[in-house]
């Protein structure tokens, strides 16, 4: 058997806060083998990040601190308690490190082609004009077209993908022997993803490289590792091949993991009572005026759009980031300007229309006020659409809709910064619904959320839909979650539907090439043929 070129033994990874002590990852061991993809995955909080960056070293010491034993070995050489020449070595060099979010990886005040020049610099020696011709030939591997122009961009003139070939391009600089990924496409949608995991897998080929490839998402791990590893609360729960990960699974929580691929809704609503209908909607921005103010060129974010909603139903709004999505769901709860009309079966005005139509966000935390409790937040609506309601029957209604939530009535005096994400998205839902609306908007609830957490979050939804025949107009662009909750699917790109219809048919049967790139993306051909 080959000698691993990465061998980590009795890893135990542990945080000082003042006289406490916690216990980020215990006893982890695992090797990897040159030309390897090693998948670590688990939701947030299980240890992956903290077991990677005790790889080079890249915790903050002393705080942070390893168990008496813990060994990692690189090509034979031992990296804890390395010296600082090793290390030096080794980050960049040997081992290169991709980032969850590029934009905070990358020296905002710096060209992208001059950060990827200094890298080379760092560890190789060649002086500036070698390394900017490095630079180049590595801008163009990582597909970034027109290389010689975005050499001299910024990192905020560039999209998120882009930002993330960038960090590759840094990582591979060196030609590491292993590449680190830690979520590197958790804020992509899922197109770009699809690109990100190729350009990977191409690399890996090319430079014969290793990588750990740290995911939450299982599915990410199926398309690219040989070999998965699970952590759950700090440990390894279980690690073999991929195809016996997904075959035969032996732990709970792996199990647990596999199943949240969300299914294709079964039953749908079969109302036809109508709420409202959607004619020749229309928003823009205006990009440039001239002298006399007059709007002379436009951007049309939302351009000729028509769709209706029914009582109890959910309709999906789904595309890639820019799709005009967002901006369609806010004309709809008249929180925008727009041109064209929303019909509704029952109008109403103001008060009443702001009752009528509610929206729950993709980031909880921004849209839950800090300073207020969770009484207060949920409770809010009632004051203001029910003023005779006395304290008491607000905290009453407010305590069953918790209850009816997931949350308890221990939760009315906490505050969001004391909750999960998914508890916090949770209240969200509370906020929204206490009011009994017609219709809610769902602004990608669940794309912040582990996916054990997203299934929760989704099935939570469902079940209340059923119980009070709430319409939903949920926006994602992850088609395997839209599979799991929408009745009709509107795929939206450059501001207009390109496609609409039943839930089952877009899956089963998509007619334009852009929905057939969303699905394929999101769901692998043998998936869907399983029609789970």
């Amino acid at each position: 058997m080959r000698k691993p070129l990465l061998e980590v033994k009795n890893l135990s990874v542990c945080f000082r806060n003042g006289n406490n002590v916690f216990v980020a990852a215990e006893n982890v061991s695992f090797s990897l083998q040159a030309g390897e993809v090693l998948g670590i995955v688990g939701e947030s909080g299980s240890g992956k990040s903290v077991t990677a960056l005790s790889i080079p070293g890249l915790l903050p010491y002393p705080k942070a601190f390893h168990n008496q034993g813990a060994s990692v070995k690189l090509c034979g050489k031992e990296l804890i308690n390395a010296d600082v020449k090793t290390l030096r070595e080794v980050r960049g060099g040997k081992i290169g490190f991709v980032f969850q979010e590029p934009m905070s990886s990358l020296n905002p005040l710096h060209r992208i082609g001059d950060q990827v020049a200094e890298t080379i610099m760092l560890h190789q020696n060649m002086d500036l004009k070698k390394a900017r011709i490095r630079a180049l030939r590595l801008l163009k591997t990582v597909g970034i077209k027109n290389p010689a122009r975005r050499y001299r961009a910024f990192p905020f003139e560039l999209s998120g993908g882009q930002r993330q070939r960038v960090m590759i391009a840094m990582a591979i600089a060196n030609n590491p022997e292993i590449l680190i990924a830690d979520e590197p496409t958790t804020a992509l949608d899922v197109t770009i993803q699809e690109q990100i995991i190729d350009l990977l897998l191409k690399l890996k080929a090319k430079l014969n490289m290793a990588i750990i490839f740290i995911s939450h998402d299982l599915y990410l791990i199926r398309r690219i590792a040989d070999r998965v590893l699970v952590m759950y609360q700090g440990k390894v729960v279980e690690q073999n091949t991929v195809q016996n990960i997904f075959s035969n699974p032996e732990n709970a929580y792996t199990k647990t993991l596999i199943k949240s691929f969300f299914p294709l809704k079964e039953n749908k609503n079969n109302t036809e009572y109508e709420i409202v209908r959607a004619c020749d909607i229309t928003v823009s921005f205006s990009l440039k005026k001239n002298f006399w103010g007059r709007v002379i060129k436009k951007l049309y974010a939302v351009n000729h759009v028509s769709f209706k909603v029914c009582r109890g139903e959910t309709l999906a709004l789904v595309g890639e980031s820019g799709s005009g999505k967002t901006t369609l769901g806010l004309a709809l709860a008249d929180l925008i300007k727009y041109q064209g009309h929303f019909i509704w079966k029952n109008p109403c005005q103001n008060k009443e229309f702001r009752r009528k139509v509610q929206i729950v966000f993709q980031d909880p935390y921004n849209s839950l006020n800090p300073r207020l409790n969770v009484l207060q937040i949920v409770g809010e609506g009632l004051k203001v659409h029910f003023p005779e309601l006395k304290t008491a029957e607000i905290k009453q209604k407010v305590q069953k809709m918790l209850e009816e939530t997931g949350l308890s009535a221990s939760d009315l005096y906490k505050y969001p910064h004391e909750f999960s994400g998914g508890q916090r998205q949770r209240i969200a839902i509370a906020r929204a619904l206490i009011l009994n609306p017609e219709i809610v908007v769902l602004d990608e609830p669940t794309s912040a959320l582990d996916v054990t957490v997203q299934a929760q979050i989704l099935e939570l939804l469902k079940k209340l839909q059923k119980k009070f025949q709430t319409a939903y107009v949920f926006i994602s662009h992850d088609m395997r979650v839209v599979r799991a909750l929408a009745d009709n699917v509107a795929v939206m790109k450059d501001g207009r539907i390109v496609e609409i219809g039943p839930a089952k048919e877009i899956f089963k049967n998509p007619q334009e090439e852009y929905t057939k790139l969303l699905i394929k993306a999101a769901l692998p051909v043998r998936e869907i043929k399983k029609g789970e």
